[in-house]
């Protein structure tokens, strides 16, 4: 299998790597309220351009992201199916035309407007999840949390957010290492094998892999207690990063941003970007 660790920080000495953990934050946030809220195509087709520059910036590989694309992919494609099976006029009914292509029975038919109200919350996905991948491979735990307390937020809280993420590696550790210890067993987990028995497979990492987890919890949890956290109000941070020159040019950025495309979608009253209107 392979040992590439998915949606865990990797280190690297990029613009993006270098911004600290509060400003990707914001960022993220921010993207994702304006793509969520925007239905507006120009929006959305202007926001994953500049989505992909920034992950090219970032000089995230292909094959570190690959499997995650490709599942997400897969789940758009049931909510695309899903949305027609349910609501087969929703499209119609927001852009108020109809323009039939064709049809499968008098109850399915498909028209231009529920193809581009489809194309159009594939996009609004799009958008967000290069953002989502870039906040959670390029953003240090420990930095992070440090920036986070630096805002003012409880460490407590901080440091529970740099634990999870930093527990996100170690779960693909024990993930793989449980994976080649039944492997080594006879547990064929190869292409060569029939889905059943892969799942099956799968199943006998599964239950190792929870025992671990929640050994792991207990040993982390006392030794935390032993060191006594959380009777201080305060603590300092080895990793904190102040902000930079950097920091506040993308923060104003992001707020020009934010501007501008809540204004295009929502300028007219109307956050749908209607091409079918004469």
């Amino acid at each position: 299998m392979s040992s590439v660790k998915m949606l865990s920080y990797i280190k690297r000495d990029t613009p993006v790597h270098n911004l600290c953990g509060v400003t990707k934050l914001v960022v993220f946030l921010a993207w994702t309220i304006v793509c969520m809220l925007s239905y507006d195509t120009r929006v959305l087709l202007v926001t994953l351009c500049f989505s992909l520059i920034i992950f090219k910036l970032a000089r995230i590989r292909w094959r570190e992201v690959r499997f995650v694309l490709a599942f997400i992919g897969f789940f758009l494609l049931l909510n695309d199916v899903a949305i027609y099976i349910f609501s087969p006029e929703e499209g119609v009914n927001i852009y108020g035309t109809r323009h039939v292509l064709f049809q499968f029975s008098s109850r399915y038919t498909v028209t231009k407007e529920q193809l581009f109200y489809l194309f159009n919350v594939t996009l609004k996905y799009l958008t967000v999840v290069p953002v989502a991948l870039l906040f959670l491979i390029t953003t240090d735990p420990s930095e992070f949390a440090a920036s986070l307390s630096g805002i003012g937020i409880t460490y407590r809280i901080s440091y529970a957010v740099s634990i999870t993420l930093r527990y996100i590696a170690d779960i693909q550790n024990d993930f793989h290492n449980i994976s080649q210890a039944q492997q080594a067993r006879g547990v064929d987990l190869s292409k060569n094998v029939s889905l059943k028995k892969r799942i099956s497979g799968i199943a006998s990492i599964a239950v190792p892999l929870i025992f671990s987890s929640l050994e792991r919890i207990d040993l982390i949890s006392n030794a935390m207690d032993l060191r006594g956290f959380g009777k201080h109000k305060i603590r300092t941070w080895y990793s904190a990063r102040p902000f930079k020159t950097a920091d506040y040019i993308v923060l104003a950025g992001m707020v020009l941003f934010v501007l501008v495309g809540l204004y295009v979608t929502f300028h007219d009253g109307e956050r749908f970007f209607n091409p079918f209107v004469p």
